[in-house]
């Protein structure tokens, strides 16, 4: 019988023997500084036991640093993570209002909130540099101190990331790229006009440079501009709709619009839609994110699927979605129906709870008339 030994040692961390022999069959891998244990073969049954043991190490022999386990292994995005994305994007309350914690905007009357609401839509776009990013601060803090923390953190970080890229966009992209020019002016050497000397602190047009493209001050004005009036326009319709209920908003819409009546404006018809519109928009949220969970709880295997099955699946989604939504639309309208709704808004009465006034009403709207005329001096003086 010829017995053959074999060492095999492919890394300094794993070590290999291996027993080679005619009839009988031994291996065994195990790590270092360890005896090795050859395995024997009884009767006519081969048993193969193999035991591996292997460490990890950045190469001086400790163990890998903390940070290598925030590096993602899969590239791109999976069918999977575009769901869970999808779950965890509508998992949060968006535009739907939070009764607790109660705060004093929740007990602030919904006109005043209607009219806060259209001024820090208008006053971004007439504003100075500074007040924008005033306003920008003061819903911010306004958002941390009156929403939930998990609430706050994810819709800051939403708007915020849609302004940021919204700003870089537009600064590069207004007036990024340097036209190509030659001056026609003769060198003062020619005109014998003596030479201005410049400023010490004169005035550059370009702020800096970033290879071909420069940011310009054109291009921080309308940077400036876009980005924070999109974050204010989302953020305060936020605060409005998390701390004022829908029928509040109803009444608060339909007393601004009631004068409107005389030129034949359908006051009734947008009211009620208003109201079914703020009661609708959570039932899709919780479609979309009921719909995602249930894929993802069914453990689907990806890998697996072709290109085609994996569309089905999307397709088949966005189907149910749509499908449940109409359902529910049906069930609202018989629902009214039932109540003696003909579709006729004029035939019917709205009863409102009017709110009332109170001190804080009126500093709300002190304070409103004050950062408006902030605004206008500001834009003059500076």
């Amino acid at each position: 019988m010829t017995n053959h030994l074999l060492n095999l040692s492919s890394s300094p961390f794993l070590s290999a023997t291996l027993f080679y022999s005619r009839p009988p069959l031994h291996l065994s891998i195990s790590s270092l500084n360890k005896p090795t244990r050859p395995l024997k073969r009884t009767g006519r049954s081969s048993t193969l036991l193999i035991s591996c043991s292997a460490a990890r190490s950045s190469g001086d022999g400790k163990s890998p640093p903390k940070w290598t386990s925030w590096i993602p292994l899969g590239g791109g995005f999976s069918p999977e993570k575009i769901l869970r994305l999808i779950s965890g994007a509508t998992s949060s309350p968006i535009c739907q209002f939070i009764d607790a914690p109660r705060t004093f905007l929740h007990s602030l009357d919904p006109r005043v909130k209607l009219v806060w609401l259209l001024g820090l839509v208008l006053i971004p776009a007439r504003s100075h540099l500074y007040m924008r990013l005033g306003l920008v601060l003061y819903l911010s803090l306004l958002s941390i101190l009156v929403l939930p923390s998990d609430v706050w953190k994810d819709q800051l970080g939403r708007v915020g990331l849609l302004s940021g890229i919204l700003f870089i966009m537009l600064g590069f992209g207004s007036d990024g790229v340097a036209t190509v020019a030659q001056t026609r002016t003769p060198p003062a050497s020619l005109t014998g006009l003596p030479h201005l000397p410049s400023s010490i602190q004169g005035y550059s047009y370009s702020i800096f440079k970033l290879g071909p493209l420069q940011f310009t001050r054109k291009g921080l004005s309308v940077a400036t501009t876009s980005a924070c009036l999109t974050f204010t326009i989302f953020q305060s319709a936020s605060l409005c709709l998390a701390t004022t209920p829908p029928e509040q908003l109803a009444f608060a819409l339909w007393w601004f619009m009631t004068p409107l009546r005389s030129v034949g404006v359908p006051v009734s018809e947008i009211t009620l839609t208003l109201l079914l519109s703020l009661r609708f928009i959570s039932l899709v949220f919780d479609e979309v994110r009921d719909g995602a969970v249930a894929i993802v709880a069914r453990r689907v295997d990806w890998t697996r699927l072709s290109s085609l099955e994996t569309l089905d699946i999307f397709v088949s989604y966005i189907r149910r979605i749509f499908n449940n939504i109409f359902n529910h639309s049906e069930q609202i309208s018989q629902a009214m129906i039932v109540r003696g709704f003909d579709g006729e808004c004029e035939n019917h009465k709205f009863y409102f709870q009017e709110p009332s006034v109170g001190v804080k009403d009126f500093v709300s709207l002190l304070c409103f008339f004050a950062l408006v005329a902030a605004t206008a001096v500001s834009d003059r003086l500076m």
